[in-house]
């Protein structure tokens, strides 16, 4: 096989190579290509001429497959690609505990107006004798003037950006608007902490 033709050969396969290969893009804005290892926890690996390196996922916006039909967000969920449940992907997550007996648990998480924010509590909080519920809070309609959102359900889980009004999270999956920039704070609607005992968990998607 002539010298030419050698040459035509191999740039073909370094071709087929770079195609098939993953492609690391982080929120900086640079291209990595390589090959995916997995992703533990926090930590996405990634293979880089046969070095494996590790990143952090909120470094990774996302990581486009070899097949180009695939994407895996950097801050999804390390159990799939996309299955997010509906939200779409590159958003950052963060998880956190929410004191039924603190007016506010700060989330550490700066939003900004107009961005859509997602939510997914668990957990039940006693929040009075007798009273004990989810993030939805109590069943029916029972109105009290002094709680944070007097015509939502007791003990639901709350939000509010800095010293803005607070709006209703509950269950709730689906996107929330942020109407306010700043920090972002969640609570119970309680208007009486001191008999409040639990916690609600909260992953927040950003």
């Amino acid at each position: 096989m002539s010298n030419r033709r050698l040459s035509l050969l191999a740039a073909l396969m370094a071709l087929a190579a770079n195609t098939l290969a993953d492609t690391l893009v982080l929120r900086s804005g640079r291209r990595v290509e390589g090959d995916l290892v997995g992703v533990r926890g926090s930590t996405v690996e990634f293979d880089e001429s046969g070095s494996t390196r590790r990143y952090d996922r909120s470094e990774v916006a996302r990581i486009e497959l070899g097949s180009g039909s695939s994407s895996y967000s950097g801050s999804s969920s390390s159990s799939s690609y996309d299955r997010n449940g509906g939200r779409p992907s590159g958003l950052r997550e963060r998880t956190t505990s929410v004191d039924a007996a603190a007016p506010w648990s700060d989330t550490g998480i700066d939003v900004r107006s107009g961005m859509s924010v997602y939510f997914e509590a668990s957990g039940k909080v006693q929040w009075g004798p007798d009273r004990k519920d989810g993030p939805a809070g109590e069943g029916g309609n029972h109105r009290n003037a002094g709680r944070p959102m007097p015509n939502r359900a007791g003990g639901a889980l709350i939000g509010r950006v800095g010293g803005s009004e607070p709006f209703l999270i509950g269950d709730d999956r689906g996107p929330i608007r942020m109407r306010e920039s700043g920090r972002l704070s969640l609570g119970v609607n309680d208007d009486y902490l001191q008999d409040n005992r639990g916690s609600f968990r909260v992953t927040i998607y950003y």
